[in-house]
This record gives structure tokens, sequence and C-alpha cells, in this order.
């Protein structure tokens, strides 16, 4: 009897400890690309939200790399690979390029620099009308809202960059801001 119930406190040890542990880990949102979040965001009713971030310079961050002054500057920090391979620059020019391969959808490009899902969250499981109509399901599906967009821009736009130049903040939010028109 005693054996039985070792045997069954194991078991349920075992069952509790993986089940708490399976519970604990946060689930891993998978990225869809700019060009997946564009087949909703492209239109003038959600302010053509794609067009003005295909046109400002985080469309192009990850390109700044693949310059010869990228590769110089990268050299010169004690980086023996190109640019456009170093981590210290892909985190400010990429969303992406450390994730899991199997997290990354069929129209997620690196390539497409700083994109939607880099403030944003990966877009995997809000991406789908039925919950980004509802901004609570969006957000418990992974979608990040930043309030103070400064606090977010800082991340990147800061004194640790290489390139680094002072900003208005303000000033610079204007050109890239991309707010839902209100009808």
């Amino acid at each position: 009897m005693k054996k039985f119930l070792f045997v069954l406190t194991t078991i349920s040890a075992i069952i509790i400890f993986f089940g708490f542990k399976f519970q604990d880990e946060p689930k891993k949102h998978g990225y869809i690309g700019a060009e997946a979040c564009a087949m909703c965001h492209k239109t003038e009713k959600q302010g053509k939200q794609f067009d003005i971030w295909k046109n400002s310079p985080h469309a192009k961050a990850y390109q700044a790399l693949m310059t010869e002054e990228a590769d110089k500057i990268a050299k010169e920090k004690g980086f023996d690979t190109p640019a456009a391979k170093t981590e210290a620059c892909l985190k400010c020019h990429a969303s992406g390029y450390n994730v899991d391969a199997s997290l990354l959808g069929k129209k997620f490009k690196v390539e497409d620099g700083v994109q939607c899902e880099t403030c944003h969250g990966p877009g995997s499981d809000y991406k789908d009308m039925k919950i980004m109509k509802d901004r609570e399901a969006a957000v418990k599906n992974g979608l990040i809202i930043y309030e103070n967009h400064q606090e977010l821009c800082v991340k990147c736009h800061n004194p640790e960059s290489p390139t680094y130049k002072e900003m208005n903040f303000e000033e610079a939010w204007e050109k890239i801001k991309h707010p839902i028109p209100k009808n």
C-alpha cells in the first residue's frame, strides 16, 4: 500500500509540476509581416496606415544596413560581420531577425525592416478581424499599444546608436503617426 501511495503521489506531483510549468510559459505569438497587415491597414477607412509606414524610414531600415557605410560603422564598433548580419545592428533595423523560423509567417520578410510588429507585437493571434474589432481581445492575443510613444522610440533612438542624432519626439511622431480616422 505504501508503494502504491508513493507512486500515486509521485505521479500527481509530476502532473501538477508540468501542468503549472506549461501554464506559466507565455504563448509565443508568430510574426505575419507588414504585407499581411496591409490587407486591412491600407484603406482610406483605416487611415492608409500601411502607406504611412511604407513611405517612412522605418520601412527602409534594413536596407540601410546593406550599405558600405553601415559595414564601416559595424567594423569600427568591433564587429567582424556585415551590419546586416550583426545582432547589435539588427535589433533596431529589423523585426523578427532573432525569432525561431517556426514563428515567421509566409509573408514575413526581415528585409521589410522596422515594420508593424516591431511596435505592435507579433500579429498571428490578433490579425483576425473579429479579434481586431475588440481591443481587449486583441491585446490579450498579443497586440501592444503604447500610450507613450517616446517610451518605445527610445529603445532604438538613443545615444547607444552610432548614428544617433538628438530628435524632438513630438515632431518625429507627427511624421509617422498613423491613427484610424474618426468617422
